[in-house]
């Protein structure tokens, strides 16, 4: 999971800004109105004062994390960030931004206390109030590009026909990879968190690796003749020659330049030989 690519839509430009906007009103709302580090107490502010510099202080801090937002989405354009190193940014921003608390506090209020003990403090605060909108955030961008996948994922498959149009495979992101003639896919294997695609491509047999799940690709290819028939495979019935009993298991052979057999398990047999029967009498 850390060592996973970081998902597109947390360096997304409009994620990164709602990001910005939505951490300073909650940090602000916040403090105001709980008041949780006892600042009025501490310095014998007035509600009002304590509003306008704890906006002010909040609003200011916040830049630490334009700053590094903007670095982080030049950066993504160039490199792929791992789950991991987000999360180090992450620290790395609240650590950016104790730090400037804590020489607020020195320098421009005169706290009186030992710097490393300010810093604590401001570390222990500071993880307190971004910790909740960015957790929330993350938790709704996550939600809205499944949203948007699905959707995108529903719209692709309706009015699919593949004996006019070419078969599109997405990856885990929904970004076009491969597209193939049905005539020429033979069928696809799973392999962990990714998809071999093998296909016929000048007389041979060729193979397309897709970062993807098959059980995604099931749910892509539905209206279409290729059918789940294994935990690890779905075949191309446009290029199944024969449907045969070997022993206790279904073997599909297909048409292809060399001899290829996939196995059909028991979970999905009844699908297939009904599709068998359905397509070889509509050819």
């Amino acid at each position: 999971m850390f060592n996973t690519p970081l998902p597109k839509y947390l360096t997304d430009k409009r994620n990164i800004v709602r990001l910005i906007i939505l951490t300073a009103l909650f940090a602000v709302v916040f403090i105001n109105i709980y008041a949780p580090f006892g600042l009025e107490t501490l310095y014998n502010l007035s509600e009002l004062e304590f509003l306008g510099i704890s906006s002010i202080i909040i609003l200011t801090g916040v830049l630490v994390v334009v700053i590094s937002r903007v670095i982080m989405y030049q950066v993504s354009k160039r490199v792929t960030l791992l789950v991991w190193q987000y999360i180090i940014w992450v620290f790395a921003e609240v650590l950016a931004m104790a730090l400037f608390y804590t020489l607020f506090e020195k320098l421009f209020i005169h706290d009186s206390r030992f710097i490393l003990d300010l810093l604590k403090i401001s570390v222990k605060n500071t993880t307190l109030v971004l910790f909740i909108p960015y957790s929330v955030l993350w938790l709704y961008f996550s939600l809205q590009d499944k949203k948007y996948q699905l959707q995108k994922l529903a719209d692709s498959t309706v009015g699919f026909d593949t004996s006019k149009k070419m078969i599109p495979l997405y990856d885990e992101k929904g970004v076009l990879r491969f597209s193939v003639k049905a005539e020429h896919l033979l069928y696809i294997e799973s392999a962990d968190n990714y998809v071999n695609i093998f296909y016929i491509d000048k007389g041979k047999t060729v193979r397309f690796t897709l970062r993807n799940s098959i059980k995604h690709l099931e749910l892509l290819l539905k209206s279409a003749e290729i059918i789940r028939c294994h935990r690890s495979f779905m075949v191309n019935f446009e290029n199944v020659k024969i449907l045969r009993k070997d022993k206790e298991e279904l073997i599909l052979e297909l048409d292809s330049p060399t001899n290829i057999e996939i196995p059909v398990s028991k979970t999905y047999a009844q699908n297939v030989m009904e599709t068998f029967m359905r397509y070889s009498l509509s050819h």
